[in-house]
């Protein structure tokens, strides 16, 4: 068994006053097993439109709660936030989760219980395993996934089933040791190729809900520009840039 007193919950946040708005009760209310405390990390990326003060507003009415409101000067990039989650975050382990309503925040508990069971260092949760709810993407979307993770398990050797899924849980010690760069999307297969480096790594996969949007509802990664980004991140910390820890 593994003693957790406190998660930390990085909630990288650009223009998303309507999702962050319906996002942050589900988050106050959610009860941790093994009374667990949670730490919630706002990471605002200079967004443009109202969702910092919804943002404010909504932390306002939950005073109990331990939350951090962290501002970016200018739009740096989701790899960027979560990287400055990473370095204000004080819980035994970190999770990341993104402020677009399309992951169910109740699956958090079922990413905590390889850990506090003790066997697992990293928990990778996969919107393609199991049997909870998941909304029908288009053919490529999905296919773009798999390619990705299938390049990322090529020169990792993990058996990943969804590496690019944001819900990655990550003991906090370990995370501060990563020398993280990536500024934008491919701040995902640059974790898993570093983690993947630490010796005897425990990394389990948890089946998770998925309720994912369309471009015109306000998706922001793109295929072509964020997908090829990947491929190269894939290549370049797996093969020509092998740093990995402070």
């Amino acid at each position: 068994m593994s003693f957790i007193r406190r998660l930390s919950i990085i909630i990288p946040v650009y223009n998303e006053e309507n999702q962050i708005g319906e996002l942050l009760p589900k988050l106050f209310s959610l009860k941790l097993i093994n009374e667990i405390e949670k730490e919630i990390i706002i990471v605002d990326d200079a967004s443009d439109d109202n969702t910092l003060s919804v943002i404010k507003s909504i932390v306002a009415s939950y005073p109990q709660d331990v939350v951090k409101i962290l501002e970016q000067p200018y739009n740096c990039g989701k790899g960027a936030a979560i990287q400055l989650g990473i370095e204000h975050a004080t819980g035994e382990y970190l999770i990341i989760q993104d402020a677009d309503n399309e992951l169910d925040p109740n699956d958090i508990n079922d990413l905590l219980k390889p850990v506090v069971e003790g066997f697992a260092d990293v928990v990778v949760g996969s919107r393609l395993l199991g049997n909870k709810p998941r909304r029908v993407l288009s053919y490529w979307h999905m296919k773009g996934k798999k390619l990705m993770t299938w390049l990322s398990n090529l020169f990792t050797g993990l058996s990943l089933t969804d590496m690019t899924s944001c819900y990655k849980q990550i003991k906090t010690s370990l995370a501060k040791r990563l020398y993280l760069r990536e500024k934008r999307f491919g701040i995902d297969p640059e974790l898993i190729a570093k983690i993947r480096r630490f010796p005897n790594i425990r990394i389990p996969e948890i089946g998770i809900a998925y309720y994912a949007r369309s471009y015109q509802e306000g998706k922001k990664i793109r295929f072509l520009k964020d997908g090829f980004r990947q491929m190269w991140v894939i290549l370049k910390y797996n093969v020509f840039c092998r740093k990995y820890e402070k």
